[in-house]
């Protein structure tokens, strides 16, 4: 049988080396057939390119062979066959990351886990619900419908539950309802070896615990690198009895940013605060043809119920006047608060088309609140400075914004001007007391920033952890470490 065969192979392989891509093994490719089945295994051309980048700069990087698992048992079988075999292993979702997270930089396979896609289990009453690694964050909102519940964590894209949680993404309404990291109870993992771990124990949601170390923490954020996240279960929210949006302009970007700041220390419940430059502004206007002021930006939106919703709004308007804010008008129908968030939400294809043929790059700093107003400023005369095309755009609310840097990657010297430029962002971040990614990840491009975030001993415990559980490191090599 091709399976005994391929897994007889294991020993005399030996450990593959950080830099080498080695063939694979003969009968490899037949022996995942007989686990997955031949339909959901391809070595064509296309389907490896399609699976070796997501949205960043970063180049193609295809793996060997692509295959869909249906179910857990699956992903064991076929991972333990490439942990026998020492064949790299790279999950995949929906490849919408920014970071080169599913990039297969040494070959192997690609787990695409999109067809695992159940909503397994809901309770309405403990506010959680479970999904497989191929339910996306607007099916699951699609099949929440009717229910008076929701899950909030939006990053804008349509991305994969689990593929969240690998990256410990957060999005428009972390102010207020958290990022990934608060909003994962449980998760299933297949190990590297094909081992299942359940991180708060097999069918266990409880919505606090003590008891010994943080699993489920771990594996949030942990990009693949660790296992596969084949199910999370979720901790559901109530939705609002009100909603209103506002977009107001600013005389400057620190006038903008100062708002933010005001917002957040006289304690209003804001539900979503996000920040766009003057030459964002100008983008999205135009691309989603609503024409905004070329101003710098704030989108503002606030749940509650409806008298503490006139309350708020109210607030709101007063502090944003204070601070030059000027064309206020709010949104509470539904129809015109989703133009206005698919307006931001497209905030990175209205980037780029600002200068069409070109490759987009997306930042990620994030700063403490009281640092936030300095290093937006100095970010963007650093921009301005640099001759780049960086549109500015944020999560305001907690800290965490990006340039989306678009630029021509065939000319070098605008290429090295991005690095640098990128550098030098990272940096300052650090030295205001931040972080060198807020939501995005480490993934390819920011592993020397993450060592001179965490200090060499950080580092060494990271390394002592993936050890531990990837002592071949076959799972997504060559990211975060």
């Amino acid at each position: 049988m091709a399976l005994r065969r391929v897994l007889a192979l294991g020993a005399a392989l030996g450990r593959r080396s950080c830099c080498s891509k080695p063939s694979l093994p003969p009968d490899f490719v037949e022996a995942l057939r007989a686990v997955a089945g031949a339909p959901n295994v391809s070595t064509a051309a296309a389907v490896r390119e399609q699976h070796g980048h997501d949205e960043s700069m970063h180049p193609c990087a295809p793996p060997d062979v692509v295959v869909w698992p249906q179910a857990v048992g699956q992903v064991q079988e076929l991972a333990a066959l490439c942990h026998r075999c020492r064949v790299p292993m790279v999950p995949f979702g929906t490849g919408t990351g920014l970071e080169g997270g599913v990039n297969a930089v040494q070959g192997g396979v690609c787990f695409d886990l999109s067809r695992m896609d159940g909503i397994t289990e809901l309770s309405l009453e403990d506010f959680s619900v479970t999904v497989e690694p191929g339910v996306t964050r607007k099916a699951l909102n699609k099949h929440l419908r009717g229910t008076g519940l929701w899950f909030p964590v939006d990053p804008g894209a349509d991305a994969s539950l689990c593929g969240m949680a690998a990256t410990g993404a957060s999005g428009t309404n972390a102010v207020r309802y958290g990022t990934m990291r608060p909003n994962v109870l449980n998760l299933r993992v297949v190990l590297p070896d094909g081992r299942l771990l359940h991180t708060a124990g097999p069918g266990r949601q409880p919505r606090k615990r003590a008891a010994g170390y943080d699993l489920t923490s771990l594996f949030v954020g942990s990009e693949g690198t660790l296992g596969f996240l084949t199910q999370a279960t979720l901790r559901l929210h109530p939705l609002p009895e009100a909603t209103a949006v506002t977009v107001a302009s600013f005389p400057s970007v620190g006038a903008a940013v100062a708002c933010t700041v005001q917002v957040l220390q006289a304690a209003v419940p804001v539900a979503r605060i996000e920040f766009l430059d003057e030459v964002m502004a100008d983008a999205c206007g135009r691309f989603s043809g609503k024409g905004l002021p070329v101003a710098a930006t704030l989108l503002l939106e606030l749940h509650g119920s409806r008298h503490s919703l006139a309350e708020q709004q109210q607030q709101m308007e007063e502090i944003m006047r204070q601070n030059g804010g000027s064309g206020l008008a709010w949104a509470e129908g539904l129809e015109e608060r989703e133009q206005l968030w698919s307006m931001r939400h497209n905030a990175w294809y209205a980037a780029l088309a600002l200068r069409p043929g070109c490759q987009g790059y997306s930042t990620d700093v994030c700063v403490p609140i009281s640092r936030l107003p300095d290093v937006v400023v100095e970010t963007k005369q650093d921009l301005q400075a640099s001759g780049l095309t960086g549109p500015m755009v944020g999560h305001v609310g907690d800290g965490n914004f990006h340039c989306i840097l678009v630029f021509n990657s065939q000319d070098p010297e605008e290429a090295q001007r991005v690095h640098a430029f990128t550098e030098r962002l990272g940096r300052r971040a650090l030295a205001a007391g931040g972080t060198c990614t807020g939501e995005h990840g480490v993934g390819l491009g920011k592993r020397a920033l993450l060592l001179e975030e965490l200090g060499q001993e950080g580092l060494d415990t990271l390394r002592s952890i993936k050890a531990a559980l990837d002592p071949h490191n076959l799972m997504n090599p060559g990211k975060v470490l």
